[in-house]
C-alpha cells in the first residue's frame, strides 16, 4: 500500500487516525527524529491539546525547521487539530508562543457567554460564501456532511482576507462566531476538525487528501435543510461493561445500578452482547460518540485488565466516531507494587484507540479535597495532570448524583431547587447529592460543589447521571440538568432515565445540554439510535446524518 509518515509527539489518540489512514487504502510510517522528516513524502501532524505544548515540543525535538522546508518543497502537508494551529503566526491560548506563521492570523479562545467552551460536537466546514452552496467539494467536504470539532481556540475568520493570499477557506459557526474550519493552498491542507473521528465524511476526506483530490463535483446539489450550518445536537451510546460470573466481558444494564437478573431468572449478570460488536451496531445507526463504562474490571488493577485495552484498540479499527472509556482512572499500584499515575493510565487507553476517559468517585474526593484547600488547586490530580498533557477536552467527569428532598432551602446548607415533583412528604425543595462507588455510597456533597470545582480543575466536559432515574424509561431529570448548566461554562452530556425518542426530544427542547445518552433503550432493541435521529429530525433539530463508509 502507498505510504503516509506520521509525526507523533503525544497527541492523544493517533491509533484511531492509523485506523483510518489504513481504511482508505494508506499505510503509516512514524516520523521518529527530524532526520526522518526529508524522506517523508506526504506527511501529516495531528494533535490534541495546548497550542503552547504542541509548538514547544516540536521545537524542543528540533521538528519546526524540517517541517517548514518540507511545506516550502511543495510536499504534501496535512495538519489535524492543533496540527492546523500550529500553521497560525500565535494564539491566545499560550500568547508568548511563536506558531509556524504559515498562515498570517492568530487564534482566540471562543466566547463563552452564550455557549459552552469547549466546543465539543458535530459541525460544518463549508467552502460556501454569503449562503451560496458551492457544486465543487475541497479535499472531499461536502456542505451537507458535518465533522468532529473538539476545541476551545479557533481562527476567527475574516471575510476575504485569506482568500486574498490564495488560501481556500471553509468555516462553521458556533454561536453568533464563525471560525476556519479547514484550509488548503498548494500542497497544504489542514483541518481544526478530526476527520479519524468524523465517521464517513472524515474518511473521504482523509482519502481524498492522500489520493492528491484537491477538488471534484459533488454528487448532487445538496438541499437548504441538509446545509444548515451550527453544532448538531449529539445522540450517545452508552456501553456499561463488566465481567460476568464466567469472567468474560459483555454489555450489561440494570435498575438502579443492580445489573443481575432477578430472583427465579438465575440472578446471573444480565447479558446484553458483545461489547466490540455492540459499538460498531451503534456507529453503523449513526450514534455521534460511544462511551464504555467500565463498572467493575478496574476495581483493583486497571494495568493488567488487558482485555479492556482490546476491547478499546478492536473497536476502533471500525468505529470512527469518538470512543470514551470510564472505570479506574487513578494514581494505582499495579500487582508488582509499582506506583502508576492515574495519567500514565489514561495515556494507556489513549493509545489502545480512547479519545476521551471519564473519571467518577476519584473526581468527588478530588472536588472535596479541592474545597478542604480553600479552592486551591493542587496541581497533580488526574483532572490536572490528564487536562495539562491532553487538554481539558480529554476529561469527562461522570456525575451520580440523587436527589434529597427538604422542607425549605433552611433545612440544608446545601445548594437547592424549588422542584415541581413532591417528595414522598410533600417537600418542594431538593438537592442533589453526590454519590461514589456506582452510588452506593452517598457525599455529604453537592452536585454544584462538584462540577464547578473540576471545572476549575481543568475537567472538559459532565457526564450528568441520575440515580433517582437510571432504568426508569421515564426521561431526563429535566431539572438537574438545568442547575447543572447554569453552574458551568463546560458542555453537559444528559443521562439517565431515556426511554423513547420523544425524551431526547424533550432534553433539547426543554434545557440547553449539548448532548444525551442512551443505553438500555438501544441495548434491548426497543429503539436505534436511527430512529432517535429520524425523530429529532422531522421536528426541526440539527442531527447529523449517517453516510456510508467509503
Amino acid at each position: 500500500m502507498p505510504t503516509v509518515h506520521l509525526l507523533d509527539y503525544v497527541a492523544g489518540n493517533v491509533r484511531s487516525l492509523v485506523n483510518a489512514i489504513e481504511k482508505v487504502g494508506y499505510t503509516v510510517e512514524w516520523v521518529k527524529t527530524p532526520a526522518d522528516v526529508p524522506s517523508a513524502d506526504k506527511l501529516i501532524i495531528p494533535g490534541v491539546g495546548h497550542f503552547g505544548h504542541c509548538m514547544s515540543q516540536l521545537e524542543q525535538a528540533g521538528y519546526v525547521e524540517p517541517i517548514r522546508e518540507h511545506i516550502k518543497a511543495g510536499k504534501p502537508f496535512m495538519g489535524i487539530c492543533v496540527g492546523i494551529q500550529a500553521l497560525f503566526e500565535g494564539s491566545e491560548e499560550n500568547p508568548q508562543v511563536k506558531g509556524l506563521g504559515v498562515i498570517p492570523s492568530r487564534l482566540k479562545k471562543f466566547d463563552a457567554t452564550d455557549k459552552s467552551v469547549p466546543h465539543i460536537g458535530w459541525n460544518s466546514a463549508n467552502t460556501s460564501r454569503g449562503g451560496a452552496v458551492t457544486d465543487e467539494s475541497l479535499y472531499g467536504l461536502r456542505p451537507s456532511s458535518k465533522y468532529y470539532y473538539v476545541h476551545s481556540y479557533a481562527a476567527p475568520y475574516e471575510e476575504g482576507k485569506l482568500e486574498k493570499l490564495g488560501w481556500t477557506v471553509a468555516t462553521a459557526r458556533y454561536g453568533d462566531e464563525e471560525f476556519i474550519g479547514a484550509v488548503a493552498k498548494g500542497n497544504i491542507f489542514a483541518t481544526q476538525f478530526h476527520p479519524e473521528k468524523s465517521g464517513a465524511a472524515g474518511l473521504r476526506v482523509l482519502k481524498a487528501f492522500l489520493d492528491g483530490t484537491r477538488s471534484q463535483k459533488l454528487p448532487e446539489k445538496p438541499s437548504t435543510s441538509a446545509t444548515r450550518e451550527g453544532l448538531t445536537r449529539r445522540v450517545i451510546a452508552c456501553l456499561d461493561v463488566r465481567t460476568n460470573d464466567q469472567g468474560d466481558l459483555v454489555v450489561t444494564k440494570g435498575d438502579q445500578y443492580d445489573v443481575r437478573e432477578k430472583e427465579g431468572e438465575g440472578n446471573a449478570v444480565r447479558n446484553l452482547g458483545k461489547p466490540v460488536d455492540m459499538a460498531k451496531k451503534y456507529y453503523e445507526q449513526g450514534a455521534d460518540e460511544v462511551t464504555f463504562l467500565n463498572i467493575t474490571s478496574f476495581r483493583n488493577c486497571p494495568v493488567a485488565d488487558t482485555p479492556m485495552l482490546e476491547i478499546l484498540r478492536r473497536t476502533s479499527e471500525t468505529v470512527f466516531v469518538p470512543l470514551t472509556i470510564g472505570g479506574g482512572i487513578r494514581d494505582s499500584v499495579d500487582v508488582d507494587g509499582t506506583h502508576i499515575s492515574a495519567l500514565a493510565i489514561a495515556t494507556m487507553y489513549f493509545k489502545s484507540g480512547a479519545d476521551k476517559v471519564s473519571i467518577g468517585s476519584d473526581a468527588v474526593t478530588a472536588a472535596e479535597e479541592y474545597y478542604a484547600r480553600g479552592a486551591k488547586l493542587a496541581g497533580n490530580t488526574a483532572i490536572e495532570s490528564i487536562s495539562a498533557a491532553y487538554g481539558n477536552q480529554a476529561v469527562v467527569i461522570s456525575v451520580d448524583p440523587r436527589r434529597v428532598y427538604v422542607a425549605s432551602p433552611d433545612a440544608t446548607k446545601h445548594h437547592t431547587i424549588q422542584t415541581s415533583r413532591p417528595g414522598p412528604n410533600g417537600e418542594e425543595y431538593c438537592w442533589y447529592q453526590c454519590t461514589i462507588k456506582g452510588g452506593r455510597e452517598g457525599r455529604d456533597f453537592d452536585v454544584r460543589q462538584l462540577v464547578t470545582a473540576v471545572e476549575a480543575m481543568g475537567a472538559g466536559e459532565i457526564l450528568l447521571n441520575c440515580i433517582d432515574k437510571d432504568g426508569s424509561n421515564s426521561g431526563f431529570d429535566l431539572e438537574l440538568i438545568n442547575d447543572v448548566k447554569a453552574a458551568i461554562k463546560i458542555p453537559v452530556i444528559a443521562s439517565s432515565g431515556a426511554g423513547k425518542p420523544g425524551h431526547f426530544e424533550e432534553v433539547f427542547r426543554e434545557t440547553s445540554t449539548d448532548a444525551a445518552l442512551g443505553a438500555g433503550m438501544f441495548h434491548r432493541g426497543e429503539y436505534t439510535v436511527r430512529q432517535v435521529k429520524e425523530h429529532l429530525g422531522e421536528r426541526g433539530l440539527v442531527v447529523r446524518a449517517f453516510e456510508e463508509d467509503v
